[in-house]
């Protein structure tokens, strides 16, 4: 498969790293003290592994507005002890040996996501990076894609590109954007309660090659 394609985008958070769980569960315990709510396991972990889709719909469902509760969530996000909590996936080790073109599409923000890259020493893995924002647009909108596509110069000249990603959204960028998309299901289809179609349909990315 690697060379079938002439250049690669990815998602970070749920594809190449996650966060151990004591971390998530500690940044929900002081968001949900700032708004004065719980939040139980299982709603900390919908939202933090988006298992729901869109994260501000589900937000809405439960009577949160999505704008106090993002502004709480990134204030109480210690983006070093983020980093010192987040671990690479073994099979994500692949991208390193890519030798193509890669860029990084990421919902992780910037503040948080260069701190990770710099404790895991994986900058140097992607040629061009994107941290979504309320400017350049959100997965699954195809505009960040393509905002990294031109960056690596693969943006109109015909190249064949593929994005992996953990969620429905990133299947849906990739798909919008012209794109082969890879789906790797970190979480399982009985605990993310539905299962996401891809081009390819993965739980490891060792069953790629």
């Amino acid at each position: 498969m690697n060379g079938e394609y002439d250049f690669w985008l990815l998602d970070l958070d749920g594809t190449l790293v996650d966060v151990e769980w004591s971390y998530t569960r500690d940044v929900f315990d002081r968001v949900g003290d700032r708004l004065g709510r719980e939040f139980t396991d299982q709603e900390a972990d919908i939202i933090w592994s988006g298992l729901s889709g869109s994260r501000d719909r589900q937000l809405e469902e439960w009577g949160i507005d999505p704008q106090e509760f993002w502004t709480a969530f990134h204030d109480e996000e210690d983006p070093l002890v983020r980093a010192e909590q987040t671990y690479l996936h073994e099979d994500a080790e692949f991208v390193a040996e890519l030798e193509f073109p890669v860029g990084l599409v990421t919902h992780c923000q910037e503040f948080l996501c260069e701190p990770v890259l710099d404790h895991l020493d994986i900058h140097d893995w992607f040629d061009a990076r994107l941290c979504c924002t309320e400017q350049t647009g959100w997965k699954p909108d195809p505009d960040p894609v393509q905002s990294v596509m031109d960056d690596l110069g693969v943006g109109h000249n015909g190249h064949r590109g593929v994005l992996a990603g953990d969620g429905a959204c990133d299947v849906g960028a990739a798909w919008n954007a012209g794109l082969d998309a890879i789906h790797v299901e970190r979480v399982g289809h009985e605990r993310r309660g539905q299962c996401v179609l891809g081009d390819y349909r993965v739980q490891s990315f060792d069953e790629l090659f």
